[in-house]
């Protein structure tokens, strides 16, 4: 009985969040407003250290900024998997704009266009001369960047603004687009274009040809560089270490990230796993610290307006961040171009799972629900869509009312939601569906296999993790959810066929 119930409450959440389908001239006249005060209030989860919680961007500011149009873009190959003549056909191509709002009449259609959206680009773009190396067919396979069976890099496009002239184009796929072993395409899941390596190999270049005059370099590449995630509202910043490196040392740093983590909103001593958006529509709330909230399709659209420009402009309480570039010499996508990505991403589905359900798994069922893992992780989401408060850290009365937030603490590492910039003091409850194709596991990536994660060695200041370490960091304990570390071997086995079966 208690399982129903918990089941229950978790399906209605999945149809409370999800939009109605709505289809044409209805859907255009409905579209919710994404950059208003009356949404953004209550939007993004406070700070711990709430004098630097972020300021959004004004709305009078975010509709200053040019709306972007979407050209037609096209798959990137390896030279020795291009068709013929393959570049010099898309030289003579006439710009072709992609997305029309016009056209958009049935739900397939708003799905379609939600694609393009997807797999878009918003400036800027990057001459063919610059990223040419992506046709370097010794950086695929072993050399690890994945190709589809089709034989195509999904993770970037070609884009023609002006005929003659072929750029490349970083979009959502960028990271979230997803390379089976067997070649399959899997859009939403967490990307595994080897970013981190790409980043030390693009300083490891500017670097080679500043020579000697290497200051001006954090000015042109400040997103590369480790004071990028400063924090200065903290004693000690979590920064500084990294900051103070010599240039010629950046390009470590970020070759210590393993494929699937990144330092993008969370800074480069905390940084988070790439997440999975297959699903999202069920998810109250986004982010590992659970920062922004997600009541409706507007919330989707308004964190993809965040992440793609808005986050760029954000304060935190005294501090002012620099920013690329003026909010009007910025680039966002207009409210039809969000509404319809989010609608795409609402629609994405998990691949085949090719873990059948076995004996084996029946009895990790077994297992799963004795050990009481479904009271966080509750069916048929198999998450409770619940906040889990850090330890040392006290939960405010308001927030009780306000949020689900669990009466336990896992004693999960606090780093990521107490001292970076995205520290709400809280990390929600991760869902188990898809376990199989995703991983590096845990907020921040340090355990490459579900294995490593249900190992008990884990704990110990001598254990040497399997995803992310830290720079400089041989071998460092692994805190948090001891839930299964003391199973037998045949038990945690089973539980572990039975997670990548879901």
């Amino acid at each position: 009985m208690r399982n129903r119930a918990r089941h229950t409450r978790a399906l209605t959440l999945t149809l409370t969040v999800s939009a109605p389908a709505l289809v044409g001239a209805q859907a255009l006249s409905q579209i919710p407003p994404v950059w208003d005060a009356e949404h953004l209030e209550g939007f993004l989860l406070p700070l711990v250290h709430a004098p630097a919680s972020p300021g959004t961007l004004p709305p009078e500011d975010y509709q200053r900024i040019p709306t972007a149009p979407i050209y037609e873009s096209y798959p990137i190959y390896p030279a020795d998997r291009e068709p013929p003549g393959y570049l010099g056909s898309l030289a003579r191509a006439e710009p072709a704009i992609a997305f029309d709002s016009g056209s958009l009449k049935t739900e397939a259609d708003w799905v379609r266009a939600g694609r393009l959206v997807f797999e878009s680009q918003l400036p800027p773009f990057f001459p063919i001369e610059v990223l040419g190396y992506v046709r370097r067919p010794e950086l695929y396979g072993e050399g690890g960047i994945p190709v589809t069976k089709e034989g195509v890099m999904p993770f970037m496009r070609y884009v023609v603004r002006e005929k003659g002239r072929v750029e490349i184009g970083v979009g959502c796929a960028f990271c979230h687009v997803r390379v089976l072993d067997d070649g399959t395409l899997v859009p939403g899941a967490p990307g595994n274009y080897p970013i981190a390596r790409d980043n030390a190999r693009i300083l490891r270049g500017v670097l080679a040809r500043a020579g000697g005059d290497r200051a001006p370099i954090l000015e042109r590449l400040p997103f590369l560089a480790p004071g990028f995630w400063r924090a200065p509202w903290l004693d000690p910043d979590p920064t500084e270490r990294l900051a103070g490196l010599p240039p010629e040392r950046w390009p470590d740093v970020w070759e210590s990230f393993p494929t699937g983590v990144l330092p993008r909103h969370t800074g480069m001593a905390h940084p988070a796993v790439i997440p999975d958006l297959i699903g999202v529509e069920g998810r109250r709330y986004l982010e590992r610290t659970g920062y922004a909230r997600h009541r409706s399709i507007g919330d989707l659209m308004r964190y993809a307006a965040l992440v793609t420009v808005a986050d760029r402009f954000t304060g935190f309480g005294e501090y002012v961040q620099p920013a690329l570039r003026r909010p009007e010499a910025a680039t966002r996508y207009s409210d039809v171009q969000l509404y319809a990505l989010a609608r795409y991403i609402y629609s994405l589905r998990p691949p085949p799972n090719p873990n059948p359900e076995t004996a084996e798994t029946e009895r990790g069922r077994a297992i799963f629900f004795r050990e009481g893992c479904d009271e966080c992780h509750t069916p048929p989401l198999y998450t409770s869509n619940s906040l889990v408060a850090a330890p040392g850290f006290e939960v405010p009365e308001a927030d009780r009312r306000s949020h689900d937030i669990l009466s336990k603490r896992v004693d999960t590492d606090p780093g990521m939601t107490t001292r970076t910039r995205r520290g709400t003091g809280y990390y929600k409850v991760p869902s188990l569906r898809g376990v199989w194709y995703r991983g590096p596991f845990g907020h921040s990536g340090s355990a490459a296999r579900l294995e490593d994660w249900f190992d008990r060695r884990r704990l110990r200041e001598d254990w040497v993790p399997t995803g992310f370490r830290g720079y400089g960091v041989r071998s460092r304990a692994v805190p948090g959810h001891r839930f299964g570390l003391d199973l037998a071997a045949v038990d945690k086995a089973a539980l572990v066929a039975f997670l990548r079966s879901l």
